[in-house]
């Protein structure tokens, strides 16, 4: 479907030739826009409307010279024409002007003026492109210029594409005075002939800007709505803050490739090449794909634009040995608050108990840090003679976005972890949040500060990540009792690897088989 006339504008009836003034020229202009009455009926509208525009654009152009120094280097056309449309701008400006002569009283006496054959010839010649860059220029110069003025073209003289667009006009030319011939015998049913003009494709109004920011936050909802993003997206506010920065405007519509690898190439200069990749380049490609798959951009711009990342070298195991795991348990279940050098002590509760208590969870459950630090009071319960964990969404947040439920090892129990809870009071057992919607954030910055003080203590060797190191290691476990992948996926909540892993369930009793096995760690409290 053909888009709305540009620069056409109608206002309860009549009709005008409308053009925005662009930011930069508005204090020059004093105007946002600029228009030129047309008249009530279309057609005639239609007729003066080319004319009408390269007046308006005329006077931008005049306004763009005088804010601009004298001694600045020429700029791009602001308006620019493909030589078909110029010429099919003045193939209309000359039959308007014919039609206000013909209705002129002093057209009679000029009516009596024959049309020049040598004009013609010259004219054909043009067309022909038998003619120099002089003989062009004497012909078609001030046509050309007045063109340039209105910030149609910016073609150096004597240039291919100058030529072209000489030759253009000087067929327009021809066929506006076929058109004068035949008016003077009454006939006003003439149409162009030549291809350049029957073909022409007319300028179309820009389509309307599309708020980037909107965009994310439609992208967020839609995402949130289907499960994704328990966050809220709020992981993507860094990304949605550089991109929107960098570009310096808030239109999706003229974000190009070029633009997001110049983005890109900034990003690198301050962060990882795995950052830029897994974060600010997934997340742009993620969101104008989503933009694309629901026709609200015409195409993903994001879609190739990647970085590669090196991969990770590893000088020893991603998992504790078994003398790191000793070192780290004995010193987090003998942990106590130290007071400052006035007697105080300022560490909370729950900053006190989640040392004590995170790493020995971690360490035989595989799970996720912040999953630990997320558990509140009603996430323990008994089934049977065996006490279980449940690891669930409604607590904060989730990888795999499902509940899972996890046995406690022996160990656990006899530490003393179902009688602390007991005596903890309902809610977050690691954290003070009082509000649901921000556990996940409270758990994050828990998990931070256990990862932390574990750095701080000396016992993390380097190249390991002193929460993640557990998973790794509860993994390695497994493997070595020869236990069954798929249980331990789903003790750990790794998704399934094959598609029959989606059928049936795994069992607490098959849960509860495999971490009995596991051997208990010697914990001998420090005094």
């Amino acid at each position: 479907m053909a888009g709305a006339q540009r620069y056409l504008l109608n206002r309860n009836g009549r009709f005008f030739a409308r053009l925005v003034v662009p930011k930069d020229l508005r204090p020059v202009v004093g105007k946002t826009e600029l228009r030129a009455p047309l008249g009530p009926d279309r057609r005639t509208a239609m007729k003066l409307l080319p004319g009408a525009v390269a007046s308006l654009q005329h006077q931008i152009a005049q306004a763009e010279r005088a804010a601009i120094p004298s001694n600045s280097t020429a700029t791009p056309a602001r308006y620019p024409l493909a030589p078909d449309q110029i010429a099919a701008s003045h193939y209309a400006q000359r039959l308007a002007f014919d039609d206000q002569m013909r209705n002129s009283t002093s057209y009679a006496a000029a009516s009596t003026i024959s049309i020049d054959d040598g004009y013609v010839a010259q004219l054909r010649a043009g067309v022909a492109g038998r003619l120099t860059d002089q003989e062009l220029a004497d012909l078609m110069g001030a046509r050309i210029e007045r063109f340039r003025a209105a910030g149609n073209l910016d073609a150096a003289p004597g240039s291919d594409e100058w030529r072209t667009i000489a030759r253009a006009l000087c067929s327009a030319e021809l066929e506006a005075l076929a058109r004068v011939v035949e008016r003077d015998e009454g006939d006003y049913t003439g149409q162009p002939s030549t291809p350049l003009l029957l073909n022409v494709k007319q300028p179309e109004n820009e389509p309307e800007p599309i708020s980037l920011s909107k965009l994310w936050d439609d992208y967020i909802k839609a995402r949130t709505a289907a499960g994704f993003m328990k966050d809220g997206g709020k992981r993507m506010e860094p990304v949605k803050v550089s991109l929107r920065k960098f570009l310096g405007h808030n239109d999706a519509r003229q974000v190009s490739k070029k633009n997001l690898l110049d983005w890109r190439d900034q990003l690198l200069a301050t962060l990882s090449a795995k950052t830029v990749s897994d974060m600010y380049l997934s997340a742009v490609r993620s969101l104008f794909q989503w933009a694309h798959d629901n026709e609200r951009l015409p195409e993903n711009p994001a879609a190739t634009v990647k970085q590669a990342k090196p991969k990770k070298q590893r000088a020893r195991e991603a998992g504790y040995t078994d003398a790191e795991a000793i070192a780290v348990l004995k010193l987090s279940r003998s942990y106590e608050a130290k007071p400052d050098q006035f007697g105080y002590v300022r560490e909370t509760n729950e900053s006190v108990n989640a040392k004590r208590w995170v790493p020995i969870l971690c360490a035989f459950t595989g799970a996720r840090v912040s999953e630990i630090t997320q558990l509140r009071k009603e996430d323990l319960r008994q089934e049977g003679d065996r006490w279980v964990i449940r690891i669930t969404p409604d607590a904060g947040t989730m990888k795999a976005g499902h509940f899972r439920d996890v046995p406690l090892h022996e160990q656990v129990v006899v530490e003393g972890f179902v009688r602390f809870v007991e005596q903890a009071d309902h809610g977050p057992l690691f954290h003070n949040g009082k509000d649901p919607a921000k556990f996940a954030a409270k758990a994050v910055r828990m998990t931070n500060q256990v990862g932390t003080w574990l750095r701080e203590t000396g016992l993390v060797p380097a190249g390991v990540q002193p929460n993640y190191a557990w998973r790794h290691r509860f993994k390695t476990q497994a493997r070595d009792m020869g236990a069954d992948i798929r249980v331990v996926d789903a003790i750990q909540g790794h998704a399934g690897r094959t598609a029959s892993d989606g059928y049936g369930d795994v069992s607490l009793t098959a849960k509860a088989r495999v971490i009995d096995a596991l051997p208990s760690y010697t914990i001998e409290r420090n005094s």
